[in-house]
């Protein structure tokens, strides 16, 4: 069994994740990019936070490369899905 994550790294991708979060909002409340791309920029952001807390504090990066690959298939695919659905799906 693996341990925790240590402090330094954990504190280090906390901060990430505080950092991608303050972008997001900070695009969607409206800072100079029109609302279609902020809001695709909010998603892509939320599905790189989703990778980040699933890698590291669920300790997926030490799964056996199968669950790892079919993880970031998931992320992928759930992703695209949603955007695609947010560009071209019904107005």
């Amino acid at each position: 069994m693996r341990s925790a994550p240590a402090p330094s790294h954990a504190t280090a991708v906390w901060a990430l994740l505080v950092g991608a979060t303050l972008t997001a909002w900070w695009l969607a409340d409206g800072h100079g990019l029109p609302a279609r791309l902020a809001t695709t920029a909010a998603l892509l952001i939320a599905a790189f936070k989703v990778r980040l807390v699933l890698l590291h504090f669920m300790e997926l990066r030490h799964a056996p490369l199968r669950w790892r690959a079919v993880f970031e298939a998931w992320l992928v695919i759930c992703s695209g899905v949603i955007l695609a659905g947010y560009w071209h799906g019904p107005v």
